[in-house]
């Protein structure tokens, strides 16, 4: 077989296999992203306006207790398996934000639970997630150790 002849039949199998796949929806997926992206944000600013009303919490201590509620309502949502049908439909929308972080870790977690408690939950509740903790803690200590030389 020729260069040729392999070409065109490579960009023929490229054509068959290009006519399976649908067609991407880049619009409306980034929209759906936006929406519920969005829509999680409005939930912990609304969690919020709340706190700091029936509160006296202000500052560092309000944002933390709001971080804590989002990951609170994520893992519950995960929990539930209802977190699983909007990651679906959402897409990245519901990775970003900070319950998409508490779906990573709580998901391997409860798809492993029947392996047992240290077996399945434990080891397998950071495997998406554990990366990211590693990550961001190595990072936090280099900015505080260059902060802390400046």
């Amino acid at each position: 077989m020729t260069g040729k002849n392999k070409k065109n039949q490579n960009e023929n199998y490229i054509q068959y296999v290009h006519s399976f796949d649908p067609p991407t929806k880049h619009f409306k997926n980034c929209f759906r992203a936006f929406l519920v992206g969005g829509l999680i944000c409005c939930v912990g600013q609304f969690f919020r306006i709340i706190l700091e009303q029936t509160t006296e919490m202000n500052g560092d201590e309000l944002a933390g207790a709001v971080s804590v509620l989002l990951i609170f309502l994520g893992t519950l949502l995960t929990g539930l398996g209802v977190y699983d049908r909007i990651g679906r439909n959402a897409g990245a929308g519901s990775i970003v934000p900070i319950t998409g972080f508490a779906n990573s870790v709580a998901s391997p977690a409860i798809e492993f639970k029947t392996e047992g408690l240290v077996y399945g939950l434990a080891a397998k509740m950071f495997v998406v997630a554990g990366p990211i903790i590693v990550y961001g803690v190595l990072a936090g200590a280099a900015v505080g150790i260059v902060y802390l030389f400046l």
